[in-house]
């Protein structure tokens, strides 16, 4: 009775880990990343239409789906319109670090990313992310007049708590379903070079790593080496009926002679060199002739019909 409430118990967990595909381990995964509001000649949809989209961000290293949660938007306090993300999609599914972007037209038939809402850029624009226990994940305020058309705004760079105005600036510029900070150079690379111009700082950690490599190598096989010849040893004595260690270590007991590892060189060196015999492969068939002997020729043979002259 006991093993079937715990297996009841452990069933319902499962259950509750499968039904809920974005709940409450998802909290700090799925965050929102970049919204545009006015869009006149940014990224267009799959229709070729000008929409104002909501990007979605996975902060996380693994999958994460989408299916279940819920979109919600408000111009106004008391009114909000919620968007139920369609299950059944596999485009839903997240992969890590990667976005995911939904269109705000107002027109949910063209597609799983095309939400019930819209955004007006005339008013304040408040956006949240629930997972499917209508728990929420992330939400953002959007002041009315903030963003002029085609500016976004969004986290200073992918799930950074700050946020701000991109524009089509070479520094500041929209990015719908990529990282919204492209880095361009590695900076730890560059003040690694600053201080160590020459290499020489790279040059003696590469060396200390190989050579305590080494010496860790060296360890290893010296103690898996005396490891062995104890065990052989052992199994030897126990084999032969002696006790004493001292005798075990005048007779060698466990250790191979000499010639047996000059063998095993050898067939290893010959192994790698390639110095070891080649067999031909031709198979040469030739006529077998029985050798001649007047005594065994019939034409000696006592039988023989005389001739008549």
């Amino acid at each position: 009775m006991k093993n079937i409430k715990i297996g009841i118990f452990f069933s319902l967990l499962l259950a509750l880990n499968v039904f809920s595909s974005c709940g409450q381990k998802d909290e700090s995964k799925l965050l929102l990343n970049e919204i545009l509001v006015n869009n006149q000649t940014n990224f267009q949809d799959d229709y070729g239409v000008h929409s104002p989209w909501i990007e979605i961000f996975n902060k996380s290293y693994g999958t994460t789906d989408l299916a279940g949660c819920y979109l919600r938007h408000s111009c106004q306090p008391g009114d909000t319109a919620t968007y139920f993300i369609p299950k059944g999609d596999v485009l839903t599914k997240i992969k890590p670090r990667q976005h995911a972007l939904f269109w705000a037209d107002g027109k949910p038939n063209r597609g799983t990313f095309h939400t019930n809402f819209s955004l007006d850029s005339e008013k304040e624009n408040w956006i949240g992310l629930y997972d499917s226990g209508k728990k929420l994940l992330d939400a953002i305020v959007i002041p009315s007049g903030l963003l002029a058309a085609d500016y976004s705004y969004a986290r200073v760079d992918d799930a950074s708590e700050k946020w701000e105005v991109k524009n089509e600036s070479a520094e500041k510029y929209v990015t719908p379903s990529t990282n919204n900070k492209t880095l361009d150079k590695n900076e730890k690379m560059e003040n690694f070079e600053i201080h160590d111009s020459i290499g020489i700082g790279m040059s003696i950690t590469a060396m200390l790593v190989v050579f305590t490599g080494l010496i860790l190598l060296y360890i290893a096989f010296k103690f898996v080496g005396k490891v062995s010849v104890t065990l052989s040893r052992r199994r030897a004595m126990a084999a032969k009926g002696i006790t004493d260690k001292e005798e075990a270590k005048e007779k060698k007991l466990g250790q191979a002679p000499g010639e047996v590892y000059a063998a095993i060189v050898m067939a290893l060196h010959e192994m790698q060199n390639d110095v070891h015999d080649v067999e031909e492969t031709v198979l040469t068939i030739t006529r077998v002739k029985r050798s001649y002997s007047p005594w065994s020729s019939k034409i000696y043979t006592l039988r023989e019909t005389p001739q008549k002259k």
